[in-house]
């Protein structure tokens, strides 16, 4: 009597992306929020479940899963399946440059562009000895604000939201990276309570247009409209903070802004403006760099 061969972990990946591929979750179905495919996202929950390093599947791929294990494995898959509900919701965790922070439905899931140059220095050429204070502003669950403050280990940042539930996570995360001294949460609708002047200014906005915000998948329809929702053109929130940011910005600041894939409707909106574009893994034209001159 043959006995069927162990199940391992590279084979319970290689069968739930295959799952999630028949079930429809594409790439445009919601592997925006941390992976980009069905096997990666896969993984990360296999992986994840079994509590092995999410970033090293190459060395357990051939370790064999107890029967017990994988049915955890297919409860939690099952449940990314038809619940549509994104991953990291589901493991209350996500990744960001390497670092986890903790996420839940309050937040949207962090994927800001902006990390990406925190991490390899492209905003420090326009930084010096008197940068001293840096806001990020839309901070939801705090993990720009927790990569500034890990970045540069001599500012001060605030970090503010007009959500008391996202500012909550945010404090979850800030405890967990015991940033505390260096962090300072605040409840802002945009910059109102934001008291300034700052030597840098981080903003991931709401930018969504409202055609696209009609169009989303699942998956992010579960995440916080407040985040997402910038109104016809996306530059509701732009436009507010554009008229108020010079005033709450010292002589030689800057403000790193994310507009995603609105970068025809932001030229639309604001013409006169000549924006330097930061080159990031989604291409040169998601994120920009405004000085205080620019927008005074």
């Amino acid at each position: 009597m043959s006995h069927a061969a162990p199940v391992t972990v590279l084979g319970l990946v290689e069968h739930w992306a295959d799952r999630m591929e028949v079930a429809g979750l594409s790439q445009a179905d919601g592997f925006g929020q941390g992976t980009l495919t069905a096997f990666d996202e896969a993984a990360w929950l296999v992986l994840w479940r079994l509590g092995l390093p999410l970033d090293e599947l190459d060395e357990v791929e051939n370790q064999p899963v107890a029967p017990a294990d994988v049915a955890q494995v297919a409860t939690l898959l099952e449940a990314r399946i038809s619940t549509r509900r994104p991953a990291a919701y589901l493991t209350r965790e996500a990744w960001l440059q390497g670092v986890p922070f903790y996420v839940d439905e309050r937040v949207i899931i962090p994927r800001s562009l902006i990390a990406e140059l925190l991490v390899d220095e492209s905003i420090d050429p326009w930084l010096s000895e008197a940068t001293h204070r840096v806001l990020d502003l839309c901070t939801g669950n705090g993990s720009l604000a927790i990569l500034a403050a890990m970045a540069w280990p001599e500012v001060a940042v605030d970090a503010a939201d007009i959500s008391s539930d996202a500012l909550a996570v945010a404090r979850i995360n800030i405890d967990v990276h015991a940033l505390q001294s260096r962090i300072t949460l605040i409840a802002s609708d945009g910059l109102a309570a934001c008291p300034g002047p700052y030597d840098l200014i981080l903003c991931n906005p709401p930018y969504v247009n409202a055609a696209t915000m009609a169009a989303l998948p699942a998956e992010f329809r579960a995440e916080p409209a407040l985040a997402l929702a910038g109104g016809e053109d996306g530059m509701d929130f732009i436009r507010s903070l554009f008229l108020n940011a010079a005033a709450h910005m010292s002589e030689n600041a800057v403000l790193v802004l994310e507009i995603g894939n609105e970068r025809g409707n932001f030229e639309r909106a604001f013409p006169e403006l000549e924006p330097l574009w930061f080159e990031t893994s989604a291409g040169p034209d998601q994120v920009l760099l405004l000085t205080r001159q620019q927008l005074a």
